[in-house]
């Protein structure tokens, strides 16, 4: 069940708190278990400890020997808590600009982020102008911006070390404000916290009575679903695999295997493979697992596999009516036009994409784009801007992109894909490029417009 469940990543420079806030989260709301305090409060760990508990927080989530000996996170840690009102799966996301290819895979499961400032590294006495917000508080609102979560919070954190000073956190909202503004994030919100003292984390501080806003646990209580696009973007089924009964035979059942992704898959619907356009009936549907609802096919109808109905989000084998060319990696959406829009057929694409890898982007190299469960081949036929993280400006006089940035590519396609905006609809509007050589994911990709 996903009913009220709320996904959501912490992102922010080193050493801002993000473990150690997650640490909190857990500890107030009781789901660290009694064997795991014990454990963390006998280890020797010299990190600062938290007020209240006589082991440091940030162990709850850098599980690994190598994170908790340099006080650092290397890898995305995801925990699973839950109050009476919601069910949470936190992502905690490295700090370091190394390991910025790890944010992006976190924040691209997420419905929200929480971003940490840390007013103890900003000058917080200067003007919201002069204020200087830290690079990678940057290049992480940039990021959750692109990746379109539209759920977005900065927890100004460690405000006991600036004497819970109202005037600091309200120019250092004013910096954030304008940073906000700067990459077109339009909703978001700001609560001052401290983790290591629990001041609005899951309980309201005593120390800021001028602060009259949620907590951060309210504040994550009160999302809504926001995986679900604004409009119905109707069917999308992926095909992941083929399956045959047994292969020996012309008339055995065929399966196609997949997620729905968006949209409605009923019995009997008329539907169109992409990239092809050959139409055809859905004949039947099955909800179970695919071994097990291939080997009860030949009984469709009278097993408790089959079902005539599919919602997104369920894994599915279906059955159609008509021997076509089906193939993984071909999209089945709806051919009826009044169940929604149809995806764009895209041999050149524009893409803002977020470079990870250490090599270069070389536009004479040759790239593989992974888009649902299809890849073709792609290459980069344009740049048209970097963002510069520093001034947030986007510089059109680059001929490549390093590690970490993020800029605007126009993609030329070997074959074409079925591909939605990726506002419109985030499973069939990202992909990323692999390189041919190496076989390395090097960027991850959200597609902005279909241009060819």
């Amino acid at each position: 069940m996903t009913s009220g469940l709320v996904r959501f990543i912490t992102a922010g420079s080193v050493d801002d708190g993000k473990s150690t806030l997650i640490g909190r989260l857990l500890f107030d709301t009781k789901a660290v278990l009694a064997d795991q305090v014990q454990s963390l409060s006998s280890a020797r760990h010299t990190r600062v400890r938290a007020n209240d508990a006589d082991f440091d927080l940030a162990l709850l989530t850098d599980g690994l020997e190598a994170e908790r000996e340099q006080g650092i996170t290397i890898d995305v840690a995801y925990r699973y808590f839950a109050t009476a009102r919601r069910k949470f799966i936190v992502a905690d996301a490295p700090g370091h600009e190394q390991y910025t290819r790890n944010l992006v895979t976190g924040a691209s499961q997420s419905d929200a982020a929480v971003i940490l400032v840390d007013p103890t590294r900003l000058g917080v006495d200067a003007d919201a102008a002069s204020l200087e917000l830290l690079a990678q508080t940057k290049r992480h609102t940039a990021i959750v911006r692109l990746l379109g979560l539209r759920h977005v919070v900065f927890a100004v954190n460690k405000m006991d070390l600036i004497g819970y000073e109202q005037g600091a956190f309200q120019r250092i909202r004013g910096a954030i404000s304008m940073l906000a503004a700067k990459v077109g994030l339009r909703s978001f919100d700001v609560i001052p916290v401290s983790a290591l003292s629990g001041d609005n984390v899951v309980h309201r501080s005593l120390s800021m009575p001028w602060y009259d806003g949620p907590t951060l646990l309210e504040w994550l209580e009160q999302r809504d679903d926001v995986r679900a696009p604004d409009t119905d973007p109707g069917l999308r089924l992926p095909v992941q695999y083929v399956a045959r009964q047994d292969g020996q035979s012309a008339d055995d059942f065929r399966g196609y295997l997949g997620q729905v992704e968006a949209g409605t898959l009923f019995k009997g619907q008329r539907v169109r493979v992409l990239p092809g356009g050959a139409e055809t009936i859905v004949a039947g549907i099955y909800l179970s697992n695919g071994r097990e609802a291939v080997s009860n096919a030949r009984a469709a109808g009278t097993d408790d596999t089959s079902a005539t109905l599919a919602v997104a989000g369920q894994a599915v084998v279906v059955e159609l009516k008509d021997d076509i060319d089906v193939s993984r990696g071909d999209l089945i959406v709806a051919a009826d036009a009044t169940l929604g829009r149809q995806p764009q057929l895209a041999r050149k694409i524009s893409a803002d994409i977020c470079w990870l890898d250490k090599e270069p982007l070389n536009i004479s190299r040759k790239y593989s784009l992974q888009h649902t469960t299809r890849e073709v081949f792609a290459r980069v036929a344009a740049i048209d801007h970097v963002l510069d993280i520093h001034t947030l400006d986007a510089s059109v006089d680059t001929a490549t992109l390093a590690i970490n940035d993020i800029g605007r590519v126009d993609l030329v396609l070997q074959s074409p894909i079925a591909a939605d905006r990726y506002e419109d609809l985030q499973a069939t509007g990202a992909f990323v490029l692999i390189d041919d050589a190496t076989k390395s994911t090097v960027a991850a990709g959200m597609i902005r417009s279909v241009v060819g």
